[in-house]
């Protein structure tokens, strides 16, 4: 029961009290650059979710069975922007397979998940905070879930704020920049919470 509470407790921190959009302040291409529409964020969100459980796994082995027992940790971010790289590549190939339509919509920024620095932080953060290899592979997949929520309720009012009547001078980025420090703050509150 103990495990189960900690799982959860590293859910809610992950997804809401320190998502790496809105808290940590990483990942910011793709939020701003995908959330104009709700179904190109959705496949984004989905690889990103994909990338970072994935990237947790193998940078978890990488660090504790090859990395550390060699004593050369200082390759480590090295060694993670590869394998980062790597996972980027298969998703990239499948989603060109299977759905070319979003493969069009995401355009530059699915490769660029190689260079997002969420997946890396996510990384860099499970060998810091020593988590277990459970744990690591759990935190890469909320913290790509809390990446995933905030993408879509980004693309969301970003939808709704195509049909509504703004001044000449507010329209595209300068509201988009607007709703993200709105969103934020709103995402702070959770910040209060005990866990």
């Amino acid at each position: 029961m103990e495990f189960v509470a900690k799982i959860f407790s590293m859910a809610i921190a992950a997804i809401f009290v320190q998502n790496f959009v809105l808290a940590r302040f990483l990942g910011l291409c793709p939020y701003i650059g995908v959330s104009k529409k709700l179904d190109s964020a959705l496949g984004m969100g989905m690889a990103v979710i994909f990338v970072m459980t994935m990237a947790s796994t193998f940078t978890w082995l990488i660090q504790t069975y090859l990395l550390v027992p060699f004593k050369i940790e200082f390759l480590q971010t090295i060694a993670f922007i590869l394998t980062i790289a790597s996972l980027v590549q298969l998703v990239e190939m499948v989603i060109q397979k299977t759905a070319p339509a979003l493969y069009k919509a995401l355009g530059v920024f699915l490769p660029l998940i190689t260079t997002n620095c969420a997946v890396l932080g996510v990384a860099i953060l499970n060998i810091n905070e020593k988590f277990s290899f459970i744990e690591a592979i759990l935190n890469g997949f909320f913290a790509g879930l809390g990446f995933t929520l905030v993408l879509l309720l980004m693309a969301g009012i970003r939808e709704k704020l195509e049909k509504a009547e703004l001044p000449k001078s507010m329209k595209g980025m300068p509201i988009a920049m607007i709703v993200a420090g709105c969103m934020a703050l709103a995402f702070f509150g959770f910040a209060g919470l005990k866990i």
